[in-house]
């Protein structure tokens, strides 16, 4: 009898529905769509883009259904590209997932929570010093993010349960929060603001703080439609985050592929919903020039009145808490698996008698606190959405390969809408990729480069597998 720990599926269909919601639901809902709004300039075209988000990352989770069907083991989306293209590609994927996309948007959800929570206990305000290196200064706000991190990858070190626990508990907070958010905001919508954003809906412009106005012309419209969704992007990902955690989800044949549908709708709906109230009780300038972009603190002061702040601030604390549980459970099974393939640190490997991955836990945890103390990782994210999209194409090419190249592995789903969904996906995020690598370069070399750098550590990491004991 093998003595090798192995994971314990123990989350329903419920628990992995909630850890899709609760992954996705961030920070960015409450403060993105300022900077859309800057782009397009209008309440129409406001709703497009969080409608063409909507429906990328809805048709992309339906098609991972029939990948996660097909290997229904924890790595996700890793082993989907391992096994597709080759271990290079899946290894340049968990490369730039462990040194930035998952790494440090957990340090900006964790910085996300702390900015928040200094509407409450003012002394945490990112604003303040708590140490001055000479070459780095350290705020408060930072020191409460790493706490955060390290309190949750804690947790998490104890067993899929108690992580399930918080997930569980923090998402469906969150979601009847912003449900009732916005249902208060509809329900006292101020008619002239209503009417005043949607009398001229649909003339795309590029709106200042100030209120100056700018014409595009049509293909900087597309320019600035692209650089307007890098946003929604980053508030819509990490929706595949479930795919990571196969091995601990009941009938992960059924299961994930259903998690998947379902999270990503729920959340699609309070997305579109919620950016409908904003233009129901804001005017589309005070969108554009909420104060550090915190459009929820602005429309929830015209609902609540002075009580709004304080209302947002402990929806965001809430919102923040349970998505970085989400992101610090999942995370580390990616480097679990790496670490199967020889690709990765031996000890990630390796299960303690929780049945978790303790050790990757605390490595991922170490990394997103050096993002944390940096105060670079906004700028990272805004760079690695390209990558991010540029992954999930190929990711979604893969079903097209593997149907010819595995047509013998059972697939309990087939992708919805195949192949017509599939193509449009990636069209879709092809234009989006370059029209960011035409009107915003800076938002695209730093991410390649930071894959390109994984290559050499690809053939580094084969050398060292290779050599004898």
């Amino acid at each position: 009898m093998s003595s090798e720990k192995e994971f314990k599926p123990s989350l329903s269909l419920f628990d992995a529905t909630m850890v899709v919601a609760g992954s996705m639901i961030g920070s960015g809902i409450f403060i993105v769509s300022a900077d859309i709004t800057r782009n397009v300039g209008s309440a129409g075209w406001l709703i497009v883009v969080w409608l063409l988000t909507g429906f990328m990352t809805l048709t992309a989770a339906v098609s991972y259904g029939e990948l996660s069907g097909m290997y229904p083991k924890a790595g996700g989306q890793y082993v989907y590209l391992k096994e597709a293209y080759n271990p290079l590609v899946g290894f340049l994927y968990g490369w730039s997932f462990f040194t930035v996309i998952q790494t440090a948007t957990i340090a900006a959800v964790g910085v996300a929570f702390s900015k928040f929570l200094a509407y409450l206990i003012p002394g945490v305000s990112e604003d303040l010093v708590a140490f001055d290196l000479g070459f780095i200064k350290i705020s408060p706000a930072q020191l409460v993010s790493i706490a955060l991190i390290i309190l949750l990858t804690f947790i998490n070190t104890r067993g899929v349960k108690e992580g399930k626990y918080i997930q569980t508990t923090f998402t469906v907070t969150k979601l009847l929060s912003l449900f009732g958010l916005i249902i208060f905001g509809l329900i006292l919508m101020k008619g002239d603001v209503w009417s005043a954003n949607w009398n001229d809906a649909w003339n795309i412009q590029s709106l200042g703080k100030d209120g100056t106005t700018a014409s595009y012309t049509t293909i900087a419209a597309l320019g600035a439609i692209a650089a307007a969704m890098v946003g929604s992007i980053f508030s819509s990902d990490a929706w595949n985050n479930v795919t990571f955690i196969a091995g601990e989800i009941k009938n992960p044949k059924r299961n994930i592929g259903l998690s998947l549908f379902l999270g990503t709708l729920i959340v699609t709906i309070i997305y579109v919903s919620a950016n409908v109230m904003y233009t129901a009780v804001l005017p589309l300038q005070e969108i554009a020039s909420a104060e550090k972009d915190r459009v929820a603190v602005a429309a929830s002061n015209v609902i609540f009145g002075n009580a709004g702040t304080i209302i947002i601030a402990l929806m965001i604390m809430v919102s923040t808490f349970g998505c970085n549980n989400g992101l610090i459970l999942a995370g580390a099974r990616v480097y679990y698996t790496m670490a199967k393939d020889g690709l990765f640190f031996k000890q990630a490997g390796e299960l303690n008698k929780f049945a978790v991955p303790q050790w990757s836990l605390w490595v991922q945890c170490i990394i997103a606190c050096l993002w944390s103390v940096s105060g670079k990782y906004g700028q990272l994210l805004d760079m690695i959405s390209f990558v991010v999209v540029l992954f999930y194409m190929l990711t979604i090419a893969g079903i097209f390969i593997l149907r010819k190249k595995r047509p013998d592995i059972e697939r309990p789903y087939k992708a919805f809408g195949y192949p017509l969904l599939p193509i449009l996906y990636i069209m879709m995020g092809l234009a989006f990729c370059i029209l960011l690598i035409v009107f915003k370069p800076e938002f695209t070399w730093p991410g390649l480069i930071i894959v390109l750098i994984g290559i050499p550590v690809y053939y580094l990491a084969v050398a060292t597998k290779k050599k004898p004991a």
